[in-house]
């Protein structure tokens, strides 16, 4: 029962997010790269291009994390300096990661991904025709059968000694340059790049502890100082005296994936990799223009997708032509919450479709895909979210076949993570607990912010908010004999008054800076049917 949740002081709180972390992990403590499988054979092979004056080629993915690792690369090659020829493929006409199309327009002697290539098979091939050496850094789960290149470096390989293996792909190519740094005796500060890899962590949703933590703990404080134009931009949009990874995860990364979901990812390459605040800030602008659109065009597509659903399936899937493949991704993951199961989403263009799939709870979706990976043309991804190819024609009967791979799967492991810490006094809200939950930033995967029960509170009002009247501003009375009030925000709902003038919901704190004041805000996750 909701009610039963115990009622928490600042101590109780204290004492709930220190036992989170037995000790912190600090950045001297990061297990030395050359644990990475073949990172030093690859090291060693980018090393004697350098010295022998070779063309190196660099293929990039169009996500966060994917543009975050291109950049990574880029300055480390200008500070060497070695020319450094880099691609992010176009997800519209080169489609994912290190392709035959990509390859066409390369011309090199040693070709390296980013963030992709664990299952690039084809590719593979077409280097070694090709005399080319092909080194892949990827952080997804590899197939069974693994491309024939030159090295692979992937934490997720069954022959890998990393200790910790839930790295993103920027830290894996920041992993992989410390080493080369040190094969050429290089006066380079891998420090210098961590409010880049600090963004890309955020954005891929890695669990936020071991060297996550501490890269990203070091990243945010490098985000404020730091003269880099790019994190200058960031610091002047943002304006607040502190940065934090939910102002990362819900203000900064949707802008920069929003270029390579609509357009082209190098309009957010170009903004990391800026030489001066005038050319970041264009690219900015034109970044947030992008985010703009691809809003509209999610809501759109979202409006289509719920009426496209079987709700008896325990997997949602929904295709229809012309939807944009950028945001079919954002698509699955609000059908994911509107209907508690996992969900995927796909765009049909003629005889093909491709998509994007998200899961809930505990299940992995790429296991279930996988399982039916026969009828598909291509897929790969996490536990978590995956992306999947396959013949149109095919849509109805995977959607069958992924639905009856489901029928094993126990109801517990669709119940989202959501845990309740406890219910807080109103009076408790202030400045102070403000402070106390900064102690234990960063929040994110495996790291969540306390979440906080408001349980069968008077509703005495609600404005809607937003320039479509989309948020509600909801002031409530926590008991019937208080006189002090409080204000929730609910974004992306429109709360109507109910019949009981009762809510219940659970809520985060967060910290609202305006115009110099700082005030607690209140964010509601979910709101409860009551009788829970």
């Amino acid at each position: 029962m909701l009610n039963n949740l115990p009622h928490l002081n600042k101590s109780d709180l204290f004492e709930i997010l220190s036992s989170r972390f037995e000790s912190e992990t600090k950045l001297s403590q990061i297990p030395d790269p050359a644990l990475l499988h073949d990172a030093t054979k690859a090291v060693k092979r980018v090393a004697d291009a350098i010295r022998n004056g070779e063309t190196i080629a660099l293929v990039g993915d169009y996500d966060v994390d994917g543009v975050s690792s291109t950049a990574i690369m880029i300055e480390f090659f200008k500070s060497i300096p070695y020319p450094l020829e880099a691609i992010i493929p176009n997800r519209f006409h080169d489609g994912y990661g290190v392709s035959p199309s990509v390859l066409e327009r390369i011309d090199a002697d040693l070709v390296l991904t980013v963030d992709n290539g664990i299952t690039a098979i084809e590719a593979a091939e077409l280097c070694k025709k090709r005399g080319i050496d092909l080194i892949i850094t990827d952080h997804h789960t590899p197939g069974e059968k693994l491309p024939d290149a030159y090295a692979i470096v992937d934490p997720k390989l069954q022959t890998c000694d990393y200790p910790f293996k839930e790295i993103c792909g920027a830290e894996v190519a920041w992993l992989l340059l410390a080493l080369l740094k040190r094969e050429l005796s290089l006066n380079i500060d891998m420090r210098q790049f961590l409010d880049i890899v600090a963004i890309a962590i955020i954005a891929d949703i890695m669990p936020l502890i071991n060297i996550n933590r501490a890269l990203v703990k070091e990243g945010l404080r490098l985000l404020m100082q730091t003269q880099r134009p790019s994190s200058i931009i960031i610091r002047d949009f943002l304006n607040k005296s502190h940065i934090s990874s939910e102002d990362i995860a819900f203000m900064i990364a949707p802008r920069i994936n929003s270029a390579g979901r609509l357009e082209d990812a190098s309009i957010a390459l170009d903004f990391f990799t800026a030489d001066d605040t005038h050319t970041a800030y264009k690219q900015f602008e034109l970044l947030g223009q992008l985010n703009e659109l691809r809003k509209e065009t999610e809501a759109q597509t979202t409006k289509e997708a719920l009426s496209c659903v079987h709700e008896n399936d325990t997997i949602t899937v929904v295709a229809k032509e012309g939807w944009h493949e950028g945001v079919v991704g954002i698509v699955a993951s609000r059908l994911v919450d509107q209907f508690q199961k996992p969900a995927i989403v796909l765009s049909i263009d003629k005889d093909q479709a491709k998509g994007s799939a998200r899961s809930i709870g505990t299940i992995s979706i790429y296991e279930l895909i996988r399982e039916n990976e026969q009828l598909l043309s291509k897929f790969g991804g996490h536990k978590m979210a995956a992306g999947l190819g396959l013949q149109s024609k095919n849509i109805d009967a995977f959607r069958i076949a992924i639905n009856a791979s489901a029928k094993k799967i126990p109801k517990k492991d669709f119940l989202p993570k959501e845990s309740l810490t406890g219910i807080l006094e109103i009076e408790t809200i202030d400045h102070q607990l403000l402070d106390l939950l900064e102690q234990f930033e960063p929040y994110g995967e495996a790291n969540t912010k306390p979440t906080f029960l408001l349980y069968e509170a008077e509703v005495l009002s609600i404005k809607l908010m937003g320039a479509d009247k989309s948020h509600s501003r909801i002031e409530v009375r926590q008991y019937p004999h208080q006189r002090k009030t409080i204000e929730l925000i609910a974004f992306r709902r429109v709360f109507e008054m109910p019949s009981n003038k009762k809510i219940t919901c659970s809520y985060t704190v967060s910290k609202n800076e305006f115009n110099g004041r700082i005030t607690p805000q209140l964010l509601i996750q979910k709101i409860y049917n009551a009788k829970n």
